[in-house]
């Protein structure tokens, strides 16, 4: 049974493996200091109130949609039990929260809350959802660590009556400031590891983050929804 166990969660271990003004008709002296003052003094001011609005605004769509997101990703378990419909909706939303990403460049930035532990709580990957093959019990949890340039995906996975952990670990090697490739190097299974083929290839590109919420999109099309733990 054990030998049995062993077999089928290697195989699953390499499966794991985005104003114009007209021409003057005629000659106008030019406005003294006082007036450019004046003007200067009665627009400029505008400007301030106009801006803070604005981030007020991009703040409370950004609360409203996250809010949305991460209801959606509960009520389908991850993705694991989304509808067609739902999958849409998502898919929606994800693209919309995209819009108010707040962090330039969150890969290279050295200012980016990007390193740290992060939960799964959404995807649209059948594989890291293990869709028919053995449940995923707990959190999904993937650490970034853009210093070193490295990450790592752990689990655990239910087979039969045993609960198992499951990791793998990754280089990660950025084409940009928001997009890296993802080489992995290492799984391990409980106790067992094994070095990860050289087809073990992958790569992210972090469309939104901020101090909560990441969110991801792969290489195969897939999307990801991830809150820092």
């Amino acid at each position: 049974m054990l030998s049995y166990i062993l077999v089928a969660a290697l195989c699953i271990c390499l499966h794991q493996a985005e104003a114009f003004s007209p021409p003057p008709t005629s000659k106008a002296s030019p406005p003294s200091s006082t007036a450019r003052n004046l003007f200067f003094g009665a627009y400029l001011p505008l400007g301030i109130p106009v801006l803070v609005a604005k981030d007020k605004w991009d703040s409370s769509r950004r609360s409203k949609l996250k809010e949305q997101i991460l209801s959606l990703a509960s009520d389908t378990q991850r993705g694991l039990t989304a509808t067609d419909a739902q999958a849409e909706e998502m898919d929606e939303l994800f693209s919309r929260l995209e819009k108010f990403n707040p962090t330039v460049n969150p890969i290279t930035n050295t200012n980016a809350n990007l390193n740290g532990d992060w939960s799964l709580d959404y995807t649209t990957s059948d594989s890291i959802l293990g869709k028919g093959s053995f449940p995923k019990i707990g959190p999904i949890i993937q650490n970034i660590d853009t210093t070193f340039l490295s990450a790592k995906n752990s689990e655990v996975v239910r087979f039969g009556i045993v609960d198992v952990p499951r990791s793998v670990s990754a280089e990660l090697s950025p084409v940009n400031g928001r997009v890296t490739d993802v080489n992995f190097k290492r799984f391990m299974l409980g106790p067992v590891g094994f070095d990860a083929p050289d087809t073990a290839r992958g790569q992210l590109d972090v469309t939104y983050l901020d101090d909560e919420v990441r969110l991801t999109r792969g290489d195969k099309g897939n999307i990801f929804v991830l809150t820092r733990m």
